[in-house]
């Protein structure tokens, strides 16, 4: 392999691709997704398997009834039990791979470690990505599922180190990530200027690591770009805002690396949970103040 480039890893990461361990049963990323795309290696980026070969087992880990051709090899584990799977580029651990378990037509099962790979989703026209941070994910995803243009809205994890975080753990603030909104939007629709305008009418961006009650890196406004585009436009947009405060904007700009989606009962929370405490003193209360702001604007 030397010569070579590839991804940096995180402990656990390499955990699994160096040194072939196994990651804990229904724990992974990958697990229960189902977008079109292709899932790629997460240490050379070779691609591995299409989307279209993932099928749900109920195993607790990433099921493929096919790879792309060449892509992946098979070798004999030293107890002649299982055949182990690796990218056939880098050698990089992915999982095992089983036969006559009769789960598809095609008999055939690659069972792979989230951790060993990366989802490319499929290009969809005129669809953009962006991820904002803005204190509370409760709050922020509340405030844009109203927005017209806006495709989806995914609470979660990013801008931090650790791979498959748990709420509690970011909670702690020893992560690293930022509680988070994962936000597809149609441009043709509603622009990022727009997207932007609503974000910082949502949460006090002059606010270091705190927003109201909630203090901690993991409540620091931030935003994660998907292209040199967006970035333009951000801090274009930031330059031409920042006298609207008193003090400077603390806004942490970066790229996107990953982003981690939060645990189901942390998504939709304010859909799913109107009556809380924390709906009806918070987040109702926000999204007032919020529609009042855009209209001063106009």
């Amino acid at each position: 392999m030397r010569g070579k480039k590839f991804n940096r890893l995180s402990k656990e990461e390499e955990k699994i691709i160096v040194h072939k361990g196994t990651e804990a049963p229904f724990s992974g990323e990958y697990y229960r997704h189902f977008e079109p795309g292709t899932y790629a290696c997460r240490r050379c980026n070779a691609p591995l398997y299409k989307s279209d070969y993932k099928f749900d087992s109920d195993c607790g880990w990433p099921s493929f009834d096919d790879e792309i051709k060449g892509a992946v090899k098979r070798i004999p584990d030293a107890d002649g039990m299982r055949t182990e799977i690796q990218c056939a580029n880098c050698g990089a651990h992915l999982g095992h791979v089983f036969q006559g378990e009769k789960y598809t037509p095609k008999n055939i099962r690659h069972c792979v470690n989230s951790l060993s790979l990366k989802f490319i989703p499929a290009e969809q026209k005129g669809l953009e990505t962006i991820v904002l941070a803005g204190g509370c994910f409760w709050c922020t995803e509340a405030v844009f599922l109203r927005v017209e243009g806006v495709k989806s809205v995914v609470s979660g994890y990013a801008g931090g180190t650790a791979s498959n975080p748990s709420y509690e753990q970011v909670s702690g603030g020893k992560t690293g990530h930022a509680e988070s909104v994962k936000i597809e939007f149609f441009p043709e629709k509603i622009s990022l200027e727009k997207l932007l305008e609503i974000f910082f009418a949502a949460h006090d961006p002059t606010s270091l690591n705190k927003q109201g009650n909630d203090i901690g890196s993991q409540y620091r406004s931030a935003i994660f770009f998907t292209s040199k585009e967006q970035e333009q436009k951000v801090l274009e947009f930031i330059e031409k805002i920042h006298k609207d405060f008193d003090k400077p904007i603390v806004t942490e700009i970066k790229p996107l690396e990953k982003f981690w989606p939060a645990e189901e009962n942390q998504k939709d929370f304010y859909k799913k949970n109107p009556l809380h405490t924390y709906c009806l003193l918070v987040i109702r209360p926000k999204l007032a103040k919020v529609e009042k702001k855009l209209k001063e604007k106009k």
